[in-house]
């Protein structure tokens, strides 16, 4: 009886050994895939752009030189800049689309709601490259269906792809595939919320559009907060949509159109590789600034 007891305590603290070990183990595989596919290529990006390969000489440290030399670099500049709009016009309309969709789905109102659903979402899972080689042949002057029905009209057809409407076209492609994916988002966050809030507010006399507003609306915020975030890398980082629109608007998108299209140009095209790698530093550092100054803002209207 002694020895029994005795011996218990110890296979109480190898069974907390065991339990405490655990967690490492399991966090392990993440952890080496996340070292080596993201750590050691970041490490490696950081180090290339502190060097600079020269006719005469080879590869020769250069310090920050290739930093200096981006931040007054008008191509890159105009890049961020122009992505900097497209975030402007393109999100907000993305977010309130699926909003708006989000609420109507968990309004129990509609008709055939799964099936509305999953219509929305299916844009989703068209692959970007696939996405933009559609809409491009939509855009068509020549040869596109809207350009087709203005000839047959006897009207001008509509310049899609001209530079006045490009980031227009390339905002509508992108709310296109990505509204069904922030409304799964938004739809999910409003099935967490307690039916008995709706019922208590519906005892108190209140409507659809009150509980909406008062309800639905707060209970959305971390969701919104999340989805703009998405949106604000997904901005930054735009690459597919003008890479394949260029071939059929190259007068109007350039190589360095976006900051991620001109830092590709500088390593594929330009063999560039270390002021691509400089280029790819700063848009993320600008992706960085952009996403902690969006939650520094929403924390303060919260606090508020």
């Amino acid at each position: 009886m002694t020895a029994t007891t005795a011996a218990s305590p110890k296979g109480r603290r190898g069974g907390a050994r065991r339990r405490r070990s655990a967690g490492p183990l399991f966090v392990a595989p993440f952890m080496a895939l996340f070292l080596l596919l993201f750590l050691a290529p970041l490490g490696y990006a950081a180090y290339l752009s502190l060097f600079q390969e020269r006719l005469i000489g080879g590869t020769s440290f250069v310090g920050l030189d290739n930093y200096v030399r981006a931040l007054g670099d008008p191509q890159l500049i105009h890049g961020v800049v122009r992505v900097a709009l497209f975030f402007v016009i393109q999100v907000p309309l993305m977010l309130l689309l699926a909003l708006l969709f989000a609420l109507a789905l968990d309004s129990g109102l509609l008709r055939f709601a799964r099936v509305i659903r999953l219509g929305i979402f299916v844009p989703y899972a068209v692959p970007s490259v696939v996405a933009a080689l559609m809409w491009g042949y939509l855009y068509g002057p020549d040869f596109g269906p809207f350009a087709q029905l203005s000839h047959d009209l006897r009207l001008p057809a509509p310049a899609f792809l001209s530079d006045g409407w490009m980031l227009g076209s390339l905002s509508n492609i992108v709310t296109w595939e990505f509204v069904g994916y922030n409304m799964i988002i938004l739809y999910a966050a409003l099935r967490t919320v307690p039916e008995e809030l709706y019922e208590a507010a519906a005892v108190d006399g209140a409507g659809a559009w009150r509980i909406a507003w008062s309800i639905k609306l707060p209970a959305l915020r971390p969701a919104l907060m999340l989805t703009l975030l998405f949106s604000v890398i997904g901005s930054f980082q735009l690459f597919n949509e003008p890479k394949l629109l260029m071939s059929i608007a190259p007068d109007v998108i350039s190589s360095s159109y976006t900051a991620n299209l001109y830092a590709y140009t500088l390593a594929f095209t330009g063999q560039q590789v270390n002021y691509a790698a400089t280029v790819s530093f700063l848009l993320g550092l600008v992706i960085v600034i952009v996403s902690y100054a969006v939650l520094l803002t929403a924390n303060r209207r919260r606090t508020s």
